[in-house]
């Protein structure tokens, strides 16, 4: 049984959170074969000098994203909902990074 071209295999974007971070920053796109190929293949390329301390892969068809051609219209009308703004809200300390 022969293994497929890696064209075939499906494209991953991958997220890579660092020792300093909060967060997952999106640092790339591989293609692999499965879920678990794609992390091992991520870890590989995008956590060569052991910065990161957590791995997201996600297929790329999965990711559904705005147009930029159609942010005016897209994000708009969130300026007219000053409520959402976190000025209007006290986090408590307990609470720490958010």
């Amino acid at each position: 049984m022969s293994t497929p071209a890696l064209k075939e295999w499906p494209l991953w974007e991958v997220f890579v959170r660092s020792k300093q971070g909060l967060e997952h920053k999106h640092c790339g796109s591989l293609h692999a074969s499965d879920a678990q190929h794609a992390l091992q293949m991520a870890r590989d390329v995008y956590t060569r000098r052991q910065e990161g301390v957590s791995i997201w892969v996600v297929p790329s068809a999965s990711i559904t994203a705005s147009e930029p051609d159609s942010k005016d219209a897209f994000f708009d009308p969130a300026a007219d909902k000053i409520y959402r703004h976190p000025t209007f809200y006290e986090i408590p300390e307990k609470v720490g990074h958010m």
